[in-house]
């Protein structure tokens, strides 16, 4: 199912097309929660049995408040192959911000996965409460960090999409802004009753195989349930934000897939009337895959997208 057996094909070729072309070992970055940050030396964050690194930018100092930027990788890929593919280490270097990419736990086929939602992605009923665990890390660093508590930031892919959402949702105390690539909001809206307002950006590919961009009615299967398609996914987080019901259409398309001809994305905005100037945006890759082939506009973007929108 989701970020399986194909999607961790691409993205091993993409690890290894890295590890080729710098000269690279290829030993350890993908098999580590995170690495070492552009200060170096510092011990992995643990809670319970389950550890994180934090990439600590170049020009870091402590007792001056940096953002905190946390990403979630998708189902049967670990964090450290994530940030292979998402690259964001050179922009935590760049914009100074604390990064972290921790793993979810194992399920009974070996996949780390996060126990997001019923549609995604557990599978053997595990009892995880990643929810709870999330929340504990960001709260840790920031007693390990100088982290800036209203800019924390989570970014998701797929199944680490979905936990982005519920984050957003449990959490909104703590939490300023998301990025879903290829997740979903919970399929009933009046599931999520955030705490306070929250700034979502919805990047998904119209041929998405994996997460329909078109949303799913759910099986039989656990963890395979209902979940709405990435328009009502942004207009629930427009509704919940308070903002005006009709987007903004006139933003110029974006070049985010680097295999798609011209500016293949559309960009839809909720601002009007939003609370605590809270956003809602979805970008609509026409023709995107799962896992979309994203360059430099891509990550530059949803990085600016999470720093224009701290809590009030």
């Amino acid at each position: 199912m989701r970020f399986a057996a194909a999607a961790f094909a691409v993205l091993t070729l993409v690890a290894c097309s890295k590890s080729q072309s710098t000269g690279s070992t290829g030993t350890g970055a993908a098999s580590s929660s995170s690495g070492t940050g552009g200060t170096g030396g510092q011990p992995p964050i643990t809670i319970g049995s389950r550890s994180a690194e934090v990439y600590v930018p170049t020009g870091y100092k402590q007792g001056t408040p940096a953002p905190l930027v946390v990403m979630l990788h998708g189902y049967s890929i670990p964090g450290g192959l994530e940030e292979l593919y998402l690259e964001l280490k050179p922009l935590a270097d760049e914009h100074g911000f604390l990064y972290v990419y921790p793993d979810g736990t194992m399920d009974q086929k070996g996949n780390p996965f996060w126990n997001a939602t019923d549609a995604c992605c557990n599978y053997f009923g595990s009892t995880v409460d990643d929810s709870a665990y999330l929340s504990s890390l960001i709260d840790t660093i920031s007693q390990k960090y100088s982290v800036d508590p209203k800019r924390v930031f989570i970014i998701g892919h797929s199944n680490g999409g979905f936990m982005a959402y519920r984050m957003a949702c449990e959490h909104a105390d703590k939490i300023a802004a998301i990025v879903s690539l290829a997740g979903a909001m919970y399929d009933d809206p009046s599931t999520c009753k955030p705490s306070s307002p929250v700034s979502v950006l919805q990047a998904h590919g119209t041929s998405d195989n994996e997460v329909l961009f078109a949303g799913f009615a759910g099986d039989t299967t656990p963890g395979n349930g209902p979940y709405p398609s990435a328009n009502v996914t942004a207009q629930d987080w427009a509704t919940l934000d308070g903002c005006a019901t009709t987007p903004d259409t006139s933003s110029p398309p974006l070049d985010l897939d680097d295999t798609l001809p011209g500016a293949e994305t559309t960009v839809s905005k909720w601002e009007q009337g939003c609370k605590s100037g809270s956003a809602v945006e979805l970008w609509t890759i026409q023709g995107g895959s799962h896992i979309p082939s994203i360059g430099t506009t891509f990550r530059e973007g949803i990085i600016s997208f999470l720093l224009a929108h701290p809590k009030p």
